[in-house]
């Protein structure tokens, strides 16, 4: 797919009578207590974070391109990954490191942003030591059919890093093969942040935040649809298969399609 096929693959749904709700900082342990498996995910010595959540007593589930150097089909050495549950103001509930990473092996690193690449942007994260599931409860892929109703967003980002934020309320707006779009406020380092369904109890995860795509003036984001890329991933894992080294393709400004259709693509 070329770098906007997006836009032509996705047509954004009414969404009239649906209502969005503003970023809440969960800054108080009163606020934070039952997101505390969602955590700052840590690289380079801190020279770079995304967000991600506890899925296992010893896994964490992100983004694929979270554990690239920006802008290279470089991986990030295992041993200078942390994870930091719950992290607010310095403090976490748990901090681990990682003994072993795996992005899906069909995400492209250095490609652009479409539909296609973005289904595969999930990546996990093995815990040399594992959390307690009593001081920090995973939370669970939601299986099946995705649930019509709001969904929420807890991440962390760019001018908010030391503490999560929490959407209450955003929309799926569309869904075009195995990606997703919706309505939630996302930035830099909401990368890997898990997107939330609360029918049936406590919240599950349907999607995990990929990138940034604005159309017409309106800031989106895009996710992917979980279960099979989750279960390729863990397979990954088991079988110890690093992801292949990225083809090198750029998105030029102007290039290709991009001046007719008044998007813009950025990964968070």
């Amino acid at each position: 797919m070329k770098a906007l096929a997006l836009i032509l693959a996705l047509v954004l749904a009414p969404v009239a009578q649906a209502q969005t709700s503003q970023l809440r900082t969960l800054d108080t342990d009163y606020s934070a207590a039952s997101w505390k498996a969602v955590g700052r995910i840590e690289f380079g010595g801190g020279r770079g974070f995304c967000s991600g959540t506890l899925i296992a007593r010893d896994l964490v589930l992100t983004a694929a391109h979270c554990l690239y150097q920006p802008g290279t089909d470089q991986l990030w050495p295992t041993d200078t990954i942390r994870f930091r549950a719950g992290f607010r103001n310095g403090d976490a509930a748990a901090t681990r490191r990682a003994t072993d990473a795996s992005a899906h092996d069909r995400f492209d690193a250095v490609g652009p942003l479409t539909a296609e690449n973005a289904s595969y942007d999930v990546a996990l994260i093995r815990l040399a030591d594992p959390v307690s599931t009593f001081d920090v409860p995973p939370f669970y892929i939601h299986e099946g059919a995705v649930p019509r109703g709001p969904v929420s967003v807890v991440s962390y980002g760019r001018g908010r890093e030391n503490a999560q934020s929490r959407q209450k309320e955003c929309q799926l707006l569309d869904r075009a093969r195995d990606a997703m779009l919706f309505d939630c406020d996302v930035t830099f380092g909401s990368s890997g942040a898990p997107v939330f369904t609360h029918k049936n109890g406590r919240g599950q995860i349907i999607s995990v935040i990929s990138g940034m795509v604005e159309i017409k003036g309106q800031k989106r984001a895009l996710g992917m649809v979980l279960p099979q890329r989750v279960t390729e991933v863990k397979r990954q894992l088991r079988m110890q298969v690093a992801p292949p080294v990225a083809k090198l393709r750029r998105i030029t400004v102007g290039g290709g399609n991009r001046g007719s259709t008044g998007a813009k693509f950025v990964k968070p």
